[in-house]
C-alpha cells in the first residue's frame, strides 16, 4: 500500500541522481589514485620504479625502502619525540584553548571585545619569523621540546570556533548551575566541557595533525639532533638516499630516492590515519557547531 501511494520519481530526477553519483565517484577515484600510487611505489622493486612513472599495483613487492628507513635506531627516537610532542602539545593546546574560548564567550567578561579584537588581529598579522625566534630565545626555550609547543599553543582560528560553540549554548544552563551552588570552574568542567565533546574532538585532531607535522619550528629552535621530531629525520633520510649528503648506513644497497620518498610519506601519514577513525564521527558535527555563529 505504501509503495502504491508513493509517487514515482521523475525521470529527470533519476538521471540527475545517476550523473551526480557517477561524478562524485570519479572525483573520489581521482583523489584516491595519488595515495594508491604512493603506497604501491613504496613497496615496488627498484627495477619497476625505474621503468614506470605511475604504479597502482607493484608486480614485485619489495621492502628495501622500509628496511633502509628503519635501519637506524634514530628513526624510533624521532617517532617517540613526535608522539610525545603531539600528545603533550594537544593536551596543553586544548586546555588553553577551551579555557580562553569559554571565558571570551561570557558576555560579562571585562574587556571581552578588546581581547576578541586582539585574537582576530593575530590571525591577520604576526611579528614574523625573526621576532618570534628572538622571543623564543629570550624565554630560554631554544633546544627544548617546549619550543615546539608553547609558541603555537593556541591557534586563533580554533579558539574562535570553540568560542562560538560556547556562545551557542543556552545561558540558562549556567544560571541553573550557579543557583545550585556551582562555581565558574564547576560550570565549565561539569556542564560545558561534556557538551563540547564533539568540538573538542575536532579541534584536538587539528592540533594533533599540526604538532605531528612540526618541521619548521624544529629546524629553527632545535639544535640537538637527538631531539629532532620524525619529520626532520625523514627529511635527512631522503637527502641521504638522494645522494645529497654522505652518511654511513647499515644498508649496503640504497633503494631509489623515489621509493624512499614514498615510504617516508607512508610512515609519516600512518599515525594520523590510525587516529582519524576515532574522531571521525565527531569531525563534521564539531566543526559546524562552532562555525555557524560568528
Amino acid at each position: 500500500m505504501a509503495h502504491a501511494l508513493r509517487k514515482k520519481e521523475p525521470l529527470s530526477s533519476r538521471i540527475f541522481t545517476i550523473v551526480n553519483h557517477t561524478l562524485l565517484l570519479l572525483i573520489a577515484l581521482v583523489c584516491l589514485l595519488p595515495f594508491v600510487n604512493i603506497i604501491a611505489s613504496s613497496f615496488a622493486s627498484t627495477q619497476e620504479v625505474v621503468a614506470k612513472k605511475f604504479i597502482l599495483f607493484p608486480t614485485t613487492f619489495s621492502l628495501d625502502a622500509y628496511r633502509y628507513i628503519l635501519s637506524t635506531p634514530t628513526i624510533f627516537r624521532g617517532l617517540s619525540v613526535s608522539i610525545g610532542v603531539t600528545i603533550v602539545g594537544t593536551i596543553v593546546s586544548m586546555a588553553l584553548t577551551a579555557l580562553m574560548a569559554y571565558g571570551l564567550s561570557r558576555k560579562y567578561l571585562l574587556g571581552r571585545n578588546s581581547i576578541n579584537f586582539i585574537v582576530v588581529f593575530s590571525m591577520l598579522f604576526s611579528g614574523g619569523m625573526i621576532p618570534t625566534f628572538l622571543v623564543v630565545k629570550s624565554t630560554g626555550l631554544i633546544d627544548s621540546y617546549w619550543s615546539l609547543i608553547l609558541p603555537v599553543a593556541i591557534n586563533a582560528f580554533n579558539m574562535i570556533i570553540m568560542r562560538n560553540f560556547f556562545q551557542a549554548l543556552p545561558e540558562s544552563l549556567e544560571e541553573s548551575a550557579k543557583i545550585d551552588g556551582c562555581t565558574d570552574f564547576g560550570v565549565f568542567f561539569k556542564i560545558m566541557l561534556p557538551l563540547a565533546l564533539p568540538s573538542i574532538a575536532t579541534i584536538s585532531l587539528f592540533y594533533a595533525v599540526s604538532y605531528w607535522n612540526t618541521y619548521m619550528h624544529a629546524i629553527l629552535y632545535i639544535t640537538d639532533s637527538l631531539k629532532w621530531p620524525i619529520q626532520v629525520l625523514l627529511r635527512q633520510i631522503v637527502i641521504v638516499s638522494s645522494g645529497m649528503q654522505a652518511e654511513a648506513t647499515s644498508v649496503d644497497v640504497i633503494p631509489p630516492a623515489q621509493t624512499v620518498k614514498m615510504a617516508v610519506i607512508v610512515i609519516a601519514t600512518i599515525p594520523m590515519l590510525i587516529a582519524y577513525p576515532f574522531v571521525q564521527k565527531h569531525f563534521t558535527k564539531g566543526a559546524l557547531l562552532g562555525a555557524v555563529k560568528g
